[in-house]
This record gives structure tokens, C-alpha cells and sequence, in this order.
């Protein structure tokens, strides 16, 4: 019985893969589980017993956020951290 027959799926939401999240993002895991931690990433959702995924338009969303706030668009990082670079970290995956 395959899962479909179990729980349709949802039009136009789709799952993303740690492994994907971190391709996209460029964030390794252990970052991205530190930012979902404070709040500062889009949640998981629990797929499976053992498995979990991301929502992509959620990530998407995280995404444009941060664009926006390097174009200065959005000055939430500079608020809250005066005087500290937006420099990339080196978070590998």
C-alpha cells in the first residue's frame, strides 16, 4: 500500500530534506538546528517516527528575509547586534 493512499498530499506544499535545506541555504546542520533552537529558522515538521522536513516556501520565505536585510531592507540583524558584520559563517555541511 503505498503512502498516498494514506494521507493525500497537500497541493503546493512541498518537503524539503536536511540535506536540501542545507544546499539551499548553505547552512551546515548543526547551524540550522542552532537558529530553528532560537527561533531564528522555520520549524521541522515531523514526516515520520525518524524522519523531518522543512516546508520549502517557509524556507524560501527565511530566505528573502535575509536578502532583504542585507539590501538593508529590513534592519532587524543590525538592531539587534550593533556594530557586528553580516559576514557569512563558517558553518560547513
Amino acid at each position: 500500500m503505498n503512502s498516498s493512499a494514506i494521507v493525500p498530499s497537500v497541493p503546493g506544499i512541498r518537503m524539503l530534506r536536511l540535506p536540501e535545506v542545507c544546499r539551499i541555504t548553505g547552512l551546515g546542520r548543526a547551524m540550522i538546528y542552532r537558529l530553528q533552537a532560537g527561533n531564528r529558522f522555520p520549524r521541522s515538521v515531523k514526516i515520520t517516527d525518524f524522519a523531518v522536513g522543512w516546508v520549502d516556501a517557509e524556507v524560501q520565505v527565511w530566505l528573502s528575509k535575509r536578502l532583504a536585510s542585507r539590501r538593508g531592507e529590513l534592519s532587524e540583524e543590525k538592531a539587534k547586534h550593533p556594530g557586528r558584520s553580516a559576514a557569512p559563517s563558517n558553518c560547513g555541511a
